[in-house]
């Protein structure tokens, strides 16, 4: 017997977007999912784009306000896909209605929101996913299994390094990612968030750590209306950028491993540069975003000249085998959404957590919150426990 479960995206960008194509696809890909997703309701306040949504995908409502989802009872699971300043706001208020939650990082504009929203779950006793989907790869979790394993030694050091270009164009416009109030941090919360996950989904908890950020374009241009993704706004009144383009940080994780950690938003000719190199004392693991399905390892007792392999992720690997049938067929970043669906409905499911919850928000967070007190300092600074805000 499948139960239907009502669903609501709040927030229709393209991130709204990924989020209902993959409810629409999680049972095409994992038809013993106990729960069936359908699309009840889109919030959203730009007018008209949330009947778009409900024409192109089905949604049986619209709505502009999103505390209407919050009093819908049809609605059981909500999909926050809103910008950065209401993550708090609506995860806490969803989670006291009694919905399960599936939020996008860095989940509020910092540990104070992701553990209020943590904390709002908790009591509510709701399920919270989070919106890391790099750590979905069935790459990066065979890599996880190889270093958890012990097959390339004791981990020595880490790098890990997101660059983009998304936001390199100076006629990029001065959306609301840029602004402290309701962007919070810049590319501290766009893509470190994510290197932040993927270092302590790998190697454990950070325990001590020094950044320095900049901010390379220091202006941009108002936008005359709504916007969408990246924007540019050619010609608008110009106002200024109020967060990091850039940051780079070293590690210290608590297994007196070392790491570097280095993101940037306006790196010219970087597109979605996304990856980790692991060493240890017997070998390396390496993957990057861009061959999403491959993995490099160096193992052996050579150690120096020591080869590297490709390694195919296949059916045995992580998640791959609900998308693919052999090695080296290729799986796309959407699917990385489609295994995070499955993982929320599955929690909803069993009552239990399944992937990356508001709980590994609040640790990115923290994490995050000590890259800026480092980079205001100048200085080393320690990385708290979750719960010392």
């Amino acid at each position: 017997m499948v139960d239907a479960l009502g669903v609501a995206v709040v927030g229709f960008g393209w991130m709204g977007r990924v989020h209902t194509q993959a409810y629409a696809r999680v049972r095409h890909h994992y038809p013993q999912l106990a729960l069936r997703p359908e699309l009840v309701t889109v919030a959203e306040e730009v007018p008209g784009r949330a009947e778009e949504a409900a024409a192109q995908f089905g949604f049986a409502s619209t709505a502009r306000d999103w505390r209407e989802v919050a009093a819908d009872p049809r609605v059981r699971a909500v999909s926050i896909t809103a910008p950065n300043f209401l993550h708090r706001e609506i995860g806490v208020a969803m989670a006291a209605a009694g919905k399960h939650i599936w939020i996008e990082k860095p989940v509020g504009l910092g540990p104070e929101d992701a553990r209020a929203v943590a904390d709002a779950v908790a009591e509510a006793g709701v399920q919270g996913a989070v919106g890391f989907n790099y750590r979905n790869a069935p790459a990066v979790e065979a890599a996880r299994e190889l270093i958890d394993s012990g097959g390339i030694g004791t981990v020595t050091h880490v790098r890990v390094r997101l660059f983009s270009d998304y936001a390199a164009h100076p006629e990029g416009a001065l959306t609301w990612r840029y602004e402290r109030e309701r962007g919070g941090s810049g590319v501290l919360g766009d893509l470190a968030s994510h290197g932040a996950d993927l270092a302590r989904f790998l190697l454990g908890d950070i325990a001590s750590l020094t950044a320095d950020t900049a901010v390379f374009l220091p202006e941009r241009a108002r936008p005359a209306g709504a916007t969408a993704g990246h924007s540019r706004a050619a010609g608008g009144e110009l106002g200024p950028v109020e967060n990091e383009d850039y940051v780079s940080c070293l590690l210290r994780f608590a297994s007196g491993a070392r790491g570097v950690l280095e993101a940037c938003r306006v790196s010219v000719g970087e597109q979605n540069n996304y990856g980790f190199e692991v060493h240890g004392t017997r070998g390396a693991v390496f993957w990057d975003f861009r061959r999403m399905n491959e993995f490099g390892v160096s193992r052996g007792t050579a150690y120096q000249d020591q080869p590297v392999s490709t390694v195919y992720v296949g059916p045995g690997d992580g998640e791959f085998g609900a998308f693919q049938p052999g090695a080296a067929n290729a799986m796309g970043y959407d699917d990385l959404k489609v295994i995070e669906a499955y993982r929320f409905l599955r929690s909803v499911a069993e009552g239990a957590p399944y992937g990356a919850t508001v709980g590994d928000a609040v640790h990115g967070a923290v994490v995050l919150e000590a890259m800026a007190r480092s980079a205001e300092s100048g200085s080393w600074v320690t990385v708290d426990g979750p719960g010392a805000l």
